[in-house]
């Protein structure tokens, strides 16, 4: 049977559009419904076509017939889309607490940095997080930290500004103002150049894998939202996608705090 007539006609819409490569929001967006709500109708048409990945969607609704799986096979697939959907939803969830908590907070980033910050940790799986912020002059400051080891961040109260080399993660996230994900830090010839960012970062933070991301508001760089792990787990995409969004929402919470702090000059 066809995948065409297994499937009603919002499911081979939204499977269609999903396989075609439209994320959830878009599909939502297109047929005003609620993220959530595609989501569940991919889990029915998963099991529907006994498929396990959008590949495998893909295949099957080009007419082509899967090749049949035993019953424990089918099992750890549907195990596996739980857990999928389950870690969906919490994201979804994390992400729209810390939007309405920037709109409540009212500019108050004090308020809403360590919750950002403590979200994208348990969501990421790092042990600690900074948000550097990036001056005219070139410089970064540590702003705002949480988790971090008592004398990294002696460290960095120290320094105040200060300026990267362009080989620390920081330096070459400024200069292609990309994600840096940096595998292990002592393993880098930086450490071996007795950087100090770098022998602090290793030594005092006691971190191995790192991840960069750069805070841009528009084409301006603005601050870098980083996250350390003190073993050697390098971040996966997924998990470097998920930073990608709260170096997003923390953009959003520094623009509105100074449009905000403007406004008050002006009344003033």
């Amino acid at each position: 049977m066809s995948a065409q007539i297994e499937l009603s006609p919002r499911e081979l819409e939204i499977a269609q559009s999903y396989a075609s490569g439209a994320t959830y929001q878009r599909i939502a967006d297109t047929l005003c419904i609620a993220p959530s709500t595609v989501r569940t109708h991919l889990a029915t048409i998963y099991r529907k076509l006994e498929v396990s990945s959008k590949q495998e969607l893909a295949t099957r609704l080009s007419g082509e017939v899967p090749q049949p799986r035993n019953q424990s096979e089918m099992a750890a697939v549907i195990s596996e889309l739980a857990l999928s959907l389950e870690e969906a939803i919490s994201r979804e969830k994390a992400l729209s607490e810390v939007l309405r908590i920037i709109g409540a907070a009212k500019g108050n980033l004090d308020a809403v940095m360590p919750l950002i910050l403590g979200h994208a940790l348990e969501l990421c799986d790092a042990e600690y997080g900074i948000l550097f912020e990036y001056g005219q002059n070139g410089k970064f400051h540590a702003t705002f930290t949480l988790g971090i080891p008592s004398d990294f961040e002696t460290w960095f109260e120290d320094k105040g500004w200060f300026a990267v080399s362009p080989e620390t993660g920081l330096g070459r996230m400024d200069a292609q103002r990309d994600v840096i994900n940096i595998f292990d830090v002592k393993s880098e010839a930086v450490y071996k150049t007795n950087d100090p960012l770098r022998h602090a970062t290793a030594d005092l933070g006691g971190a191995r894998s790192f991840v960069a991301i750069p805070m841009l508001a528009a084409d301006d760089l603005v601050g870098a939202f980083a996250l350390y792990r003190q073993t050697v787990r390098p971040f996966s995409d997924d998990a470097t996608r998920l930073a990608q969004l709260f170096a997003a929402q923390s953009v959003i919470a520094l623009e509105n705090a100074r449009m905000i702090r403007t406004m008050q000059d002006a009344s003033d």
